[in-house]
């Protein structure tokens, strides 16, 4: 067998293992088997050594000192003895922390590790749960090499984040950690900047860690239905969540148990649900408001953005302590304005927010492209939900309506279709814009026609002229980006119009909803955009070819077509190719004989 580390087999560092369990006497091969823990030795001594040490001080841990002071001389040899492997335990544990932060450790291996450690993390403070080793732990973890995807913090989260306690400490030390990694960044920046290197800020470093910060507070479960438990799971039966047992704290304890309706028998009282979920909502909150200080790389920004609503918000202490991180996110405009929707609707509508200019920046928001975005769907929706007040001015709702009418010309069929639901629910929901439905200046124009041709000095070419300047002139400005100043209120809705002939049959066949009389709401009812937000080019496709069609148009011919088009087809238009082709003979012909008179006659 081959030879490892001071030229021993894995036999032999078997036998100095049993002998280090069987007796103080060989207390030294504690040494030698700490050489072995260590991220360059081979798995199988890494193993052998990490079990052997396991055994030994799993033990013994409740009756070692809590911290490494020097010894004394003048001390008992005892105290020196429990000091000294004090020592030792914490360089195992620092090798523990090296092997499983290690990008070359095998997978096998570095799962081992990770149970040993979480042993020690249980019972090293002394038999309770010691939080300064799951600190150098998870500050290990972060700033270390490895990847999001590595197999280290998928087990972390699978296996230990159902604990309690576990949960507790981690969000203390996601905290510290944004924390640290904000005034890193700050410092950061702040030295480019002294230097004039300004255009680059230090983001770069920072994306690893900030990606797994978030991948830690988005897989630990979130503090719900705690409140409701009558019991909870702990690493650590001793941990955070046990009160002091003494007469004081006792009556105390049993006080507040009365109130709940519960009662209990240990002497150790664990303290109420109610109590427990408070502090975890309390920690919950911190980790992640520190987090979200933090800058953001821009996957790890969105994907933020789009499950903020339903992950965070709900379980947050004070959700009004995100409205400067959503208003910030919702002023960038574009697709990250559309992901912060959600969650800013959130807290205007539960929590009281007030949003200066919202409209117009939700205005701004309609572009072509929204149409094809990724969450398109649940903006669509919002985009219902903010027009529904019959609050909102009559202007306001007519430049939206005007304003997705024209985006209607340019997006694809899907689009279309969810543009004439909006279009409908703001139709029937704002009775005062129902003008836009058919609103022209006809009158006004023959007026000024029929002026005109009273006037004996105006010629046809200056009617012509103002009948051009009469007609086809939309007074909306598309461009405007101030919903009150884009004369919508003055305009129509030509393009909904223009869908009647559109080339897809869905959106031809839908529009007719808006021939309707929308001013009586009881005969009509609001459609639901959500039918239509997710639509694509698939989606119409697979509702056009399960339609049970009553009746199929046919091709016949009576006698076989001689050409493409008819001439019926084109009124006003002839296609006498033919004749031009015995035109262009006979010309041909009537040269070559001219050509031969000149020639007869010299």
């Amino acid at each position: 067998m081959a030879k490892k580390n001071g030229a021993k087999t894995l036999a032999e560092l078997k036998t100095l293992g049993n002998k280090l369990l069987s007796s103080r006497a060989h207390i030294n091969n504690l040494p030698v088997l700490l050489t072995f823990v260590n991220p360059s030795s081979a798995p199988q001594y890494a193993l052998e050594a990490l079990l052997s040490l396991q055994a030994f001080f799993t033990p013994l841990i409740p009756d070692l000192p809590s911290t490494t002071s020097a010894a004394d001389p003048r001390d008992e040899p005892e105290i020196i003895y429990s000091i000294w492997l004090r020592s030792k335990f914490e360089d195992l544990v620092q090798s523990l922390i090296d092997i499983a932060t290690s990008s070359q450790c095998e997978q096998a291996l570095r799962e081992v590790v990770l149970d040993a450690l979480m042993e020690f993390v249980k019972v090293g403070n002394s038999g309770k749960f010691h939080p300064a080793i799951y600190r150098r732990f998870l500050h290990s973890i972060v700033h270390s090499s490895l990847g999001v995807d590595d197999i280290l913090l998928h087990l972390l989260a699978t296996k230990y984040f159902n604990y309690i306690d576990i949960r507790y400490f981690t969000y203390i030390n996601m905290e510290k950690l944004s924390q640290t990694l904000e005034a890193k960044y700050i410092t950061d920046y702040d030295n480019k900047i002294s230097s004039g290197d300004s255009e680059n800020p230090p983001r770069e470093s920072m994306e690893l860690s900030v990606q797994k910060i978030y991948y830690i507070l988005s897989h630990i479960p979130p503090p719900d239905g705690l409140d409701q438990m009558s019991k909870y799971e702990m690493w650590n039966g001793l941990g955070i969540f046990v009160g002091k047992n003494n007469n004081r704290e006792n009556a105390l304890d049993s006080k507040a148990e009365s109130k709940i309706g519960k009662a209990e028998s240990s002497s150790d009282k664990v303290l109420p649900s109610l109590k427990v979920a408070k502090k975890m909502k309390l920690k919950f909150t911190k980790a992640w408001i520190s987090f979200l200080k933090i800058p953001l790389p821009l996957d790890v920004y969105k994907e933020v953005l789009v499950s903020l609503h339903q992950a965070v918000i709900p379980y947050l202490s004070k959700p009004i302590m995100l409205c400067d991180f959503l208003t910030r996110s919702y002023d960038i405009g574009g697709v990250v304005s559309v992901m912060a929707l959600s969650s800013l609707f959130i807290l205007m509508t539960q929590h009281g927010i007030e949003y200066p200019n919202f409209y117009e920046k939700l205005y701004a928001l309609l572009e072509p492209s929204i149409f094809m975005a990724k969450h398109r769907a649940k903006f669509f929706e919002l985009l219902d939900s903010c027009l529904k007040s019959p609050l909102l001015p009559a202007y306001l709702a007519a430049a939206f309506c005007k304003k997705l009418s024209r985006l209607s010309l340019s997006v694809p069929p899907s689009g279309s279709l969810v543009i004439t639901a909006l279009i409908h629910n703001l139709l029937r929901r704002h009775p005062s814009i129902n003008c836009l439905v058919h609103q022209d200046d006809t009158d006004e124009t023959t007026k000024e026609n029929s002026e005109a041709e009273r006037e004996t000095d105006v010629t046809a070419d200056a009617c012509t002229e103002v009948s051009v300047n009469g007609l086809g002139i939309d007074p909306f400005d598309e461009e405007e980006r101030d919903p009150l100043r884009t004369n919508a209120m003055r305009s129509s809705l030509w393009e909904i119009d223009t869908l009647r002939h559109h080339y897809c049959p869905p959106v031809s066949r839908f529009v007719l909803s808006l021939e309707n009389d929308l001013t009586v709401r009881a005969k009509t009812t609001e459609i639901a955009v959500k039918d239509f937000s997710s639509g694509s080019y698939a989606t119409i496709f697979g509702d056009e070819i399960r339609r049970r069609v009553k009746q199929v148009p046919l091709a016949f011919y009576k006698v076989a077509p001689t050409s493409l088009f008819s001439e019926s087809d084109f009124p006003g238009w002839t296609f006498d190719i033919k004749n031009k082709e015995l035109a262009g003979v006979n010309q041909e012909n009537d040269v070559i004989s001219a050509k031969r008179q000149r020639v007869e006659c010299s």
